[in-house]
């Protein structure tokens, strides 16, 4: 039997990535296609210009179709920015035959998305969180159970719809079909989390271009999410500004002699830059550029420490938090994360891969890497019944809740 070809798509602020991969045993993935194009029409995970934002995921699909040899026909898609949000809430069934299946498993998920939800929102997750059979709680998996109620408890992640059709308007342009869409943190989380730290509580976040994108998963599950509006190239703006230099300029000296820590860096270091109004390229201080960049990361970690405390479960996140997203390459960025966090900071990149991987062991490529581990879960052959971080139910492609189930469910429960 041939091993399935999966097909991802990360559509960023800074960059359209396509991946194309064989999957060849349960860790490794031979990566057949690569396809990197810098974004156009795409800001803080939003589409500003659709004729710009096809043509340059079109060109990264070629791009990946040149040198894998194959033709994208689908892909899974990844999806931030700010109109992404998360809740929780939990779904009741009652149980014929005092035996739950996997169809009573299916009826409560679906009774757990039965929530108040405006018209312009759509669902992009339904995501498993526990069940309780007869008072009973923290089952992972209820199916065989002896019981007469069941209770899912669930964390559902919303999109805006029109935001959503207008990606998968783009991708759909290149002939290819959106098979799912996944948050970037929930693909970023596939590749670089170990098991050990889902279930002793962890929080991930994907800090890419334009935004930073936060979960936190607690007993193997994911329990909370959300997206801020801020990246490495609000960095990137703020050099530009303060030192009177091009974004492009501006970018360079980022990736070159930037630091997140003032104090890591020598008063007698300097570079030379052209400036705005300067006909002579002018030697500037490095510890001014570095002042800025540390004041804006400051700024960063603690929205992220408000967001977590937030959340209410600061206290559980025993592995502490996983950076991952190009700006994560920053150099200083653990330790002042560390002590503005308050705990153990570490940078994750994807690792086990084989074939075309020479940019890809990067922490710029966790979620495009990731969305591969998705399609890898997807691709087997009981993922409807026994994912456990991603119900059947949660993913769109396109598909809606059917309402009306869900009413003559809770109907016959609540007569």
């Amino acid at each position: 039997m041939d091993e399935p070809i999966v097909v991802g798509i990360d559509i960023g602020t800074t960059k359209i990535c396509t991946l194309v991969a064989r999957l060849e045993g349960d860790v490794d993935m031979r990566i057949l296609g690569v396809g990197i194009e810098p974004a156009q029409g795409i800001k803080k995970g939003n589409v500003i210009d659709i004729n710009a934002a096809t043509q340059s995921i079109s060109r990264s699909i070629e791009k990946a179709q040149r040198t894998s040899g194959l033709e994208i026909q689908s892909a899974l898609v990844s999806l931030a920015g700010s109109h992404v949000s998360g809740m929780n809430s939990r779904g009741v069934v009652g149980i014929n035959g005092g035996v739950i299946t996997q169809a009573d498993v299916d009826r409560s998920l679906e009774a757990s998305m039965a929530v108040a939800m405006p018209h312009n929102r759509e669902v992009i997750h339904v995501i498993q969180r526990g069940f309780t059979v007869d008072g009973q709680d923290g089952i992972l998996s209820p199916v065989n159970f002896s019981g007469y109620r069941l209770e899912a408890e669930t964390h559902i992640i919303t999109a805006a719809s029109t935001t959503v059709e207008n990606i998968r308007q783009c991708v759909n342009a290149c002939n290819v079909e959106v098979l799912q869409f996944v948050l970037n943190p929930l693909a970023s989380g596939e590749v670089v989390l170990n098991r050990s730290e889902r279930d002793m509580g962890v929080c991930i976040c994907d800090i890419g271009g334009g935004t930073s994108d936060l979960a936190i998963y607690i007993n193997g599950d994911v329990w909370h999410t959300n997206v801020l509006p801020i990246g490495g190239n609000h960095i990137t703006q703020d050099i530009a500004i303060g030192l009177r230099i091009s974004p492009d300029q501006a970018e360079q000296v980022k990736k070159q002699y930037g630091h997140a820590i003032t104090s890591e860096v020598g008063d007698g270091e300097f570079f030379t830059m052209r400036t705005f109004g300067e006909e002579l390229p002018q030697q500037i201080n490095r510890r001014e550029l570095v002042g800025i960049i540390e004041a804006r990361v400051e700024e960063l970690f603690q929205l992220l420490h408000q967001e977590i405390r937030r959340s209410g479960y600061d206290n559980l996140l025993a592995a502490g938090m996983v950076l991952t997203g190009g700006t994560s390459l920053l150099p200083g960025i653990r330790p002042l994360a560390a002590r503005i966090l308050n705990m153990p900071v570490r940078v994750a990149h994807p690792e086990n891969l084989i074939g075309l991987v020479d940019q890809l062991h990067s922490p710029a490529y966790s979620t495009s890497v990731g969305l591969l581990r998705w399609s890898e879960i997807m691709a087997q052959p009981a993922y409807a019944s026994t994912l456990p971080r991603a119900s059947k139910v949660g993913g769109t492609g396109g598909t809606s809740v059917d309402w009306n189930k869900v009413k003559n469910v809770l109907g016959r429960l609540f007569p």
